[in-house]
């Protein structure tokens, strides 16, 4: 195989917890006109995105679900300030992790599925081995013990789509007005093939965003330096 979902390792033994959102956030959409489906991702983070010169900041720091042209209006405003290659939804996290963290972490740490942290010694000796497409950003996590580590949070892009083969057959397109799926996540994940990037070793699906990928380079780089605290499950390709 030559990518792998990542998810947590329940049985590495670590047990860090954490306690945090992004500083920043997207609302969700209420009763979309579209597709009249109140909703928010929020899978889809971006945490070297700086919103302080936003004017209207306040609007950002509160999880709510608003009017789609309120939702529209706000993508706007940030848009500009984006990585290349950021796709927005509502529910979108932006800026560091804020919150609390206690326990023992392993060097890569797997959070609610949709986001990936690191120790930071770990990451440069990832980004060593001539890892592409690996970005840390800090984070602004308080811990209760004297020993902490430094933890960075790994800024994930959405780049390639689930093969057609592995959706129902008889599915909705995607709503014109909110571009909402309305799919579940198949419990037999097949990418397709085309979709796929050449240029990184670490992504998210445009589609399941929830889903973090790597290549084989990812996971044998970790093998080969003893990183662990995340497991590797095979996903094919057509």
């Amino acid at each position: 195989m030559r990518h792998f979902r990542i998810t947590e390792d329940s049985s590495s033994g670590y047990t860090g917890h954490v306690d945090a959102v992004h500083k920043w956030l997207l609302p969700g959409i209420l009763t979309c006109p579209g597709c009249r489906t109140t909703w928010g991702g929020g899978s889809k983070a971006y945490p070297s995105v700086d919103l302080t010169p936003v004017v209207s900041l306040a609007d950002f720091e509160e999880a709510r679900a608003s009017p789609i042209e309120e939702y529209e209006k706000m993508c706007e405003l940030v848009r500009l300030l984006l990585p290349p290659g950021a796709l927005l939804e509502p529910g979108a996290g932006l800026g560091p992790l804020v919150g609390n963290a206690r326990g023992r972490f392993g060097p890569l740490v797997s959070l609610d599925r949709w986001w990936l942290l690191v120790q930071r010694e770990a990451l440069e000796r990832l980004q060593s081995e001539g890892l592409r497409g690996l970005k840390g950003c800090r984070t602004e996590l308080r811990f209760r013990q004297r020993k902490s580590p430094e933890l960075l949070e790994l800024e994930i892009l959405p780049v390639g789509r689930t093969h057609p083969d592995c959706l129902p057959p008889e599915r909705k397109p995607p709503c014109p007005r909110c571009h909402r799926m309305g799919l579940s996540l198949p419990e037999e994940l097949l990418l397709d093939a085309s979709t796929l990037p050449s240029d990184r070793d670490l992504f998210r699906l445009e589609d399941f965003s929830g889903v973090i990928v790597c290549t084989r380079r990812f996971v044998d780089a970790c093998q080969r330096l003893g990183l662990d605290g995340v497991a590797f499950k095979p996903l094919p390709s057509k």
